[in-house]
């Protein structure tokens, strides 16, 4: 009769996990010692993550979970002996660790607030397991811009920054028209003509006296969609920032369905404080 075969104590179980770029965009308590983190990761979209022991004394994850901090994480869990090696998605995963990846100085101030109202967005409108690499991109190259090179901000360049995202965040959802065409006609729009973005019409030609951006601005706007550059975007944002800020906010909430948003209203109370 042949041996029966001896399992050693010390083999390791097969692991399965992914490692992510990922952002914190909100934490909540789980229980005395955990925290559930809502996470924007490159690789897999919008997830739900369960960070077991993070306000434990001694967590080394209590000064990584930092929200605007760049961080690579593994997800996954221990599998044990048997089990198939690529286990189902699940709603929550599991933290294995978490490493700061590098990336510009804390948000302070104003500008904290404007990379707050980001993170609600992306919350409130980009759905779970959903990826979006460019969208990961353009809010990464986004947050330095909400401080400015030397830490303060300056108003313009953070309007025009916020608005490229929402642009940016509209297109990568599939409800943003190509803005060079009347959407119902599909003709190309006039350079002189003012046009305003509706949520059911997409771009019409404007009544006179309402918010309205020219054709000229439009057709710049989507240039700079279509050439990918964030930076050439946020440029042709700050040439139509008048007529922009309106017309995106209302497209905004209509897919939001509601008229404020969490973070505009405490800035709003903030300010009027």
């Amino acid at each position: 009769m042949a041996p029966a075969a001896v399992v050693s104590p010390l083999r390791r179980p097969p692991r399965s996990a992914s490692v992510l770029t990922a952002y914190v965009l909100h934490r909540h308590d789980w229980s005395e010692s955990s925290l559930i983190l809502d996470v924007l990761t490159r690789e897999q979209g919008r997830l739900a993550v369960v960070a077991k022991g993070a306000k434990r004394p001694y967590s080394q994850l209590r000064s990584v979970l930092l929200p605007f901090q760049r961080l690579q994480m593994a997800l996954g869990r221990v599998l044990r002996e048997g089990e198939a090696q690529e286990e189902p998605a699940r709603e929550v995963q599991t933290l294995r660790s978490a490493e700061w990846a590098g990336n510009a100085a804390m948000l302070t101030g104003a500008a904290l607030f404007s990379g707050f109202y980001l993170n609600e967005l992306l919350m409130r409108l980009l759905a779970r397991s959903d990826p979006h690499a460019f969208l990961f991109d353009a809010y990464a190259e986004t947050l330095p811009a909400l401080g400015g090179p030397t830490g303060a901000p300056d108003d313009s360049r953070v309007q025009a920054a916020l608005r490229a995202f929402e642009l940016v965040l509209l297109r990568e959802m599939g409800v943003l028209p190509e803005l060079s065409r009347v959407t119902l006609t599909l003709q190309p729009v006039d350079l002189e003509t003012g046009y305003q973005l509706l949520p059911e019409a997409g771009v019409a030609q404007a009544p006179a006296g309402s918010a309205a951006l020219s054709g000229r601005q439009l057709v710049q706007l989507q240039a700079a969609l279509q050439h990918g550059s964030l930076e050439a975007l946020q440029q042709a944002c700050a040439l139509a920032l008048g007529g922009l800020r309106p017309l995106l906010r209302s497209l905004l909430h209509y897919h939001l369905g509601s008229p404020v948003l969490r973070t505009r209203q405490v800035m709003l109370d903030v300010q009027s404080l």
